[in-house]
């Protein structure tokens, strides 16, 4: 019974209730005009197929399982990469919280300076004005978590991709750094690898995290249940190659 109130729930919140609103439009408006009404059915079927997991989790698997996480973590610096923060909102030590993805990479980073005890640059300013500088949030909070500041180097100048290779490869060539550990989503790993290359940082190790997919994908009646969580992975899958093709038009211009 669990699974039909969920059922009933995608189906009533967004984007459910918008491709069923489409479809009746699309049904009165044949009714009206005895003739099939081929906008409304189109528009429908693209919100239906980017908002269902069978399609978000095939665009996102792809990105997330190009690289695996190494056996050996024989790098001489961590590198994290910022993924979102809020300015403002209560904390243990202050204000600001990173986001979903920046929360998931700062765990994994956390651990991984227990296991290796190497130094951390967190990579990530403040993109728009409401939004907190993800650096400095991510340091207060390593901190937090008993990481001693003398390791924790903060690059909050970043607002993009391409430009936390830039800064993090100003900040490795000041302290000596040859072999960075990277830490970012999973999605995110290819994108930044490319961007670390092209700013001349070639000993990359790269760490995924913040999952979104299983190892191994499953298809069920889920499957084929639009949902607003699926169509925000859509979007990120989509964000992710516009970003590559964007990179890839650069070098051929």
């Amino acid at each position: 019974m669990i699974y039909v109130f969920k059922f009933i729930a995608n189906l009533i919140l967004p984007p459910g209730c918008f491709i069923i609103l489409v479809i009746v439009l699309g049904v009165l408006q044949y009714r009206r005009e005895k003739k099939i009404a081929k906008l409304p059915l189109i528009i429908a079927a693209l919100i239906y197929i980017t908002s269902i997991p069978l399609t978000a989790n095939f665009m996102i698997h792809s990105l997330e399982y190009k690289f695996s996480q190494p056996s050996k973590l024989n790098g001489d610096v961590i590198v994290m990469l910022g993924g979102g923060a809020t300015l403002s909102s209560p904390d243990l030590s202050g204000a600001g919280n990173l986001s979903g993805s920046s929360a998931n990479r700062l765990l994994t980073t956390a651990r991984l300076h227990n296991k290796t005890n190497l130094p951390i640059i967190i990579s990530g300013g403040s993109v728009y004005g409401e939004i907190g500088s993800e650096a400095e949030i991510a340091k207060r909070q390593l901190i937090d978590l008993g990481i001693s500041e003398k390791d924790i180097i903060a690059e909050d100048k970043s607002r993009t991709t391409t430009e936390n290779a830039i800064y993090t490869s100003k900040i490795m060539e000041n302290h000596h750094f040859l072999k960075p550990i990277l830490v970012t989503s999973a999605f995110h790993m290819d994108r930044s690898i490319i961007n670390f290359t092209s700013a001349n940082i070639k000993n990359v190790i790269p760490y995924p995290s913040d999952y979104f997919t299983n190892a191994k994908l499953t298809i069920g009646f889920k499957s084929f249940v639009p949902n607003a969580s699926s169509f925000d992975t859509t979007v990120i899958a989509l964000h992710e190659y516009l970003g590559m093709l964007q990179l890839w038009i650069k070098t051929i211009i």
